[in-house]
């Protein structure tokens, strides 16, 4: 998506993409839960967006830090975040 918003720029087709990241950076994929989306409807941001509510809930319910460059989530005192 912010590929496609010209947001992040990307040197391939995004399937190739993302095969090459798996490779370079070898990730578990977390499951989209029952549990999350409920998660999801309780965090507290300053924003809408449902794409970062999911990513915040699953590092809560995961017990993961999630890494971002958003501001709008790595300033979330409550959600353990690196930038």
């Amino acid at each position: 998506m912010l590929a496609r918003r010209g947001r992040v720029r990307i040197e391939s087709d995004y399937r190739s993409w993302v095969a090459l990241a798996t490779e370079t950076f070898p990730l578990r994929e977390a499951a989209l839960t029952r549990e999350i989306a409920l998660r999801s409807l309780e965090v507290d941001l300053p924003h809408r967006d449902p794409a970062d509510r999911f990513l915040a809930a699953t590092a809560l319910v995961y017990g993961l830090t999630l890494a971002t460059v958003d501001r709008r989530l790595g300033d979330a005192r409550w959600l353990p975040s690196v930038s």
